[in-house]
């Protein structure tokens, strides 16, 4: 989608992550695994970090960032420096144009904002961190690392793909997600279609648009709203059953798929910067689902938003990744009876970076920072 690419992530996503490190002494959390083998220290030092990540030949837009920043004489410093560093595959998750939109003159401090939200001063290893640690940066905010059993190691929701790779100023950790400092944006594009051809236009909605036509509601989604839709892609509906989202497009279950389409549509335009860390929030089917803001990552009960602040003329979408599913929903089709218990476990993330962090967890690291 033209139009989505080209806007905010919930937080907009940031470009690379150059250097983290330090400070982690001061928590007192308790003692996690080593980490496999695969991320012991690379002991060959042959450059500082930037010359490190040029010669890598895998960071050509995390170079370009910096230099267009200009951090890298600041990096190429005694340091020591720790670097959390995204690869050029890192930044393709990015929407399209954001990239190119930072790096534009104008844009030099929010370009720095991003990469020195990236960035500890000294020198950390893996082998320091504990299993979970909140690590300020030279941004001024703090990063949520955890290690996990097993010797994943996450940075707020980015997984470090190889550890320690070790340079004359410092340490990088490589990582497969571009991360972002709370409350950072571009100032977005002017919108000019509404919600339904927003959806429409950027070609990954086609399911849940066959669903809005079904359901006759595309009426009201062109309306003035404003509206907040939490929008599942084709992906997301593809977890689902087949023949559950064959039989919810009939027309005799039209009244069952207008109770799960409104379940995703939210009264008012919220924009990711209007959230708190938790809250619940009323939508027009009726009932509530439960949102999470946390380190750059947002997620509505449990499906996590995969691109935020897709505005329209009549509000905004947030891309979702699983199709969220109210409370007492049911549907029998065929002598198979589908509930949100059982859907919800069809759907539910078994990977701990897709999974969200209980109130209680963010409560007791909040307290502890």
């Amino acid at each position: 989608m033209r139009n989505l690419k080209s806007l905010t992530l919930l937080a907009v996503i940031a470009v690379f992550g150059v250097v983290v490190s330090g400070c982690l002494g001061q928590d007192k959390n308790p003692a996690a695994p080593e980490v496999n083998n695969a991320l012991q220290p690379v002991t060959t030092q042959t450059g500082d970090i930037v010359d490190t990540a040029i010669n890598a030949g895998v960071f050509n837009t995390l170079v370009a960032a910096v230099q267009a920043a200009e951090l890298e004489g600041a990096l190429r410093g005694e340091g020591p420096f720790t670097v959390f560093a995204p690869t050029d595959a890192a930044f393709d998750k990015l929407p399209e144009g954001l990239v190119a939109k930072l790096l534009l003159p104008q844009n030099k401090e929010k370009l720095q904002q991003l990469l020195l939200y990236h960035v500890v001063s000294g020198k950390v290893l893996s082998t320091d961190l504990r299993w979970t640690q909140l690590v300020p940066t030279l941004e001024g905010q703090s990063l949520w690392i955890r290690k996990l059993w097993g010797g994943t190691v996450l940075v707020n929701n980015a997984r470090v793909t190889t550890a320690n790779v070790l340079a004359t100023n410092g340490v990088i950790h490589v990582i497969d997600e571009v991360l972002i400092p709370k409350g950072f944006e571009l100032e977005p594009d002017q919108p000019t279609n509404d919600i339904v051809d927003t959806a429409i236009n950027a070609g990954a909605f086609n399911t849940l648009v066959a669903a809005a036509q079904a359901a006759e509601l595309v009426d009201a989604l062109r309306a003035d709203g404003p509206l907040t839709v939490f929008a599942p892609t084709d992906d997301a509906f593809g977890k689902l059953p087949s023949e559950l989202v064959s039989a919810l497009l009939l027309p005799e279950n039209k009244t069952k798929l207008q109770e799960l389409l409104l379940y995703h549509v939210v009264s008012g335009q919220v924009l990711s910067k209007d959230l708190s860390f938790y809250q619940r929030v009323a939508t027009l089917q009726g009932s509530q689902v439960a949102i999470v803001k946390w380190f750059g990552n947002v997620w509505v009960n449990f499906s996590r938003v995969t691109t935020a602040d897709v505005l329209a003329t009549n509000g905004v979408i947030h891309v979702v990744n699983r199709v969220l599913i109210p409370q007492g929903f049911t549907l029998e089709t065929n002598g198979v009876q589908f509930d949100k218990a059982g859907l919800d476990a069809l759907v539910e993330a078994n990977d701990p970076q897709e999974a969200p962090p209980t109130k209680a967890e963010m409560e007791s690291m909040q307290g502890s920072n």
